[in-house]
């Protein structure tokens, strides 16, 4: 199975990336998975030249074809202003509107203080429920003072668990039918209403 992770930290080392790959690290020691990381800060350019040309450059065509492809994607982004970065949202605003349809997805996030934790459920959830993803329901924030903390771990944990359980279900091409709710309820454990 393919897990494809989108990191949007900008600096290096980026705790955006740290936390990402803890994620995807997690979920590795669940199910075999081939790991494909997407740095957005590497194709910020190409992200912008998309917006005004309508053309993919090579390295951004490269990675929306290994988001669309994916069977799960844990997806990362800083905290700016109370919200996703601005590069974060720009990556999925030039993604095929079906690209995600079906698609498990954990989100996750980092920032300086823990009063920005909401951004998982007031942002990153509702884009990604738009997108017709599946979002995993343990969403994991890491704000500076969570680093070595208790707690960051066993979040990472349960996610990873979630993801995993769920990728797949992931629907692998067009002609294959988006997995019912109900069936991902019941690999997670939950039941439908």
């Amino acid at each position: 199975m393919k897990l494809v992770v989108v990191s949007a930290g900008l600096s290096v080392p980026s705790s955006t990336r740290l936390l990402a790959d803890r994620l995807a690290a997690a979920v590795g020691r669940r199910t075999p998975v081939d790991i494909e990381v997407v740095e957005l800060r590497e194709l910020a350019v190409e992200i912008a030249h998309n917006f005004t040309n309508g053309f993919a450059g090579k390295g951004l065509a490269a990675a929306q074809d290994a988001v669309a492809g994916a069977d799960g994607l844990i997806v990362v982004t800083p905290v700016f202003s109370a919200s996703y970065s601005g590069l974060f949202k720009s990556f999925f605003d030039v993604l095929d509107k079906d690209a995600l349809a079906g698609k498990p997805v954990l989100i996750g996030a980092t920032g300086g203080t823990g009063r920005h934790s909401l951004v998982l459920e007031h942002a990153l959830r509702p884009l990604f429920a738009y997108l017709r993803a599946v979002v995993v329901p343990t969403a994991v924030y890491a704000a500076s003072e969570d680093w070595g903390a208790e707690g960051l771990a066993e979040r990472i944990e349960r996610a990873a668990g979630e993801l995993a359980a769920l990728m797949p279900l992931a629907p692998r091409g067009a002609e294959e039918t988006v997995v019912p709710f109900a069936e991902q309820l019941a690999r997670l454990g939950g039941q439908a209403r």
